[in-house]
């Protein structure tokens, strides 16, 4: 006779915008690279003037024309400060006017990464809910996994509403993959759907001065969905708006972001899940040499015990070519990992590779 899968086994159904958006990801894998530092974010550049001037930017020369996408109107920009670092949450959310790129066009936004082994010090063999009953358990799910996260963006709307604002628009897909369980036939355990839109307000530069060498780079506004497409008792979804803030000095980077989450209609498959994630982010990256390194913490201020941090670090596979393959590395500890185990503390540690930012 065969054996009968549990419930919590079955693999969803993937929506076809994940579907598409894969394919978008996959047509971009030879022309990509990940911004690993300031000289990576110029080879990123596809136009010859914007990746001249990046480069001037960085040594000291001075650019020698104006920065223009092509085909557009010549603008005089600002001029760029000899010597001055490249800001990169400038480049990525093209806060400057010397960033500007044309719209429609996809990017990368979180982290695009495949770690073959993740550990989870507690694996969720029986998952549940306060509107759900616990999940039929799965003995055999291994605590060694893997984990593979693709996330695109593109800007579909430049000065809306006010000067140099625009609005984004992302897709975020993350998945737990038990393929060392052959006794299963290595189901996915979990995948996390997230589509969002972004509206970014770059902060002008005599406005964003900051004591201690700061600098306000943006603000944003946003509105995300986040599912796992799963049928009862494994459903969990949300809706969510949230503010955000980016900060600079150097090689550091700051990103805080505010949650709040939208009533539903209906019963809520997961009623109590701010009170194990938390209400917002702080995320803190640096760009250490040949080395980036990002800490996030997710608290929950009403319960200390709760929340998360994680930890994300990558380095150069071939030291010639920084903005090449890079090992991945990735340490989390807490609830919330995804949307499956909101409620579920565990410790992870991943290792892999980063498949590609551009």
């Amino acid at each position: 006779m065969t054996k009968q899968k549990p419930f919590s086994a079955q693999r969803p159904k993937i929506p076809a915008v994940s579907a598409i958006l894969i394919a978008s990801l996959a047509a971009s894998l030879t022309g990509s690279c990940f911004a690993a530092d300031p000289r990576s974010a110029c080879t990123a550049e596809s136009d010859d003037r914007q990746r001249l001037a990046c480069y001037d930017s960085l040594f000291g020369a001075s650019p020698a024309a104006f920065i223009a996408e092509p085909g557009t109107p010549k603008v005089a920009a600002e001029p760029i400060t000899p010597g001055a670092p490249v800001s990169l949450m400038s480049k990525m959310w093209e806060l400057h006017e010397n960033d500007r790129r044309e719209s429609f066009v996809v990017r990368t936004y979180l982290p695009n990464f495949l770690l073959p082994l993740h550990y989870t010090s507690n694996i969720n063999r029986s998952p549940s809910s306060p509107t759900h009953p616990t999940s039929p358990s799965n003995p055999d799910y291994r605590e060694i996994e893997a984990k593979l996260q693709i996330s695109l963006r593109a800007k579909v709307i430049d000065d809306l509403l006010l000067p140099g604002a625009s609005l984004w628009v992302a897709y975020t897909q993350r998945s737990l993959w038990q393929v060392w369980d052959s006794a299963d036939s290595s189901p996915f355990r979990s995948t996390d759907y997230q589509p969002e839109a972004i509206y970014v307000i770059p902060v002008p530069a005599n406005i964003g001065e900051l004591p201690f060498g700061w600098s306000l780079r943006m603000l944003q506004l946003g509105f995300a969905h986040q599912s796992n497409g799963q049928q009862d008792p494994l459903s969990r979804s949300w809706n969510r708006t949230y503010i955000g803030a980016g900060l600079e000095h150097g090689n550091f980077g700051v990103m805080l972001r505010a949650n709040h989450r939208l009533p539903e209609k209906n019963k809520s498959d997961n009623p109590d899940l701010t009170s194990y994630i938390g209400q917002g982010e702080i995320a803190m990256n640096w760009f250490a040499g040949s080395a980036t390194v990002n800490l996030a913490w997710r608290p929950n201020f009403n319960a200390l015990d709760r929340g998360s941090v994680q930890l994300d670090w990558t380095y150069p596979v071939f030291s010639n070519q920084p903005a090449g393959l890079r090992w991945y590395a990735q340490l989390f500890s807490g609830y919330g990992e995804t949307l499956l185990d909101y409620n579920h503390r565990q410790t992870t540690l991943g290792f892999g590779l980063t498949l590609f930012q551009f």
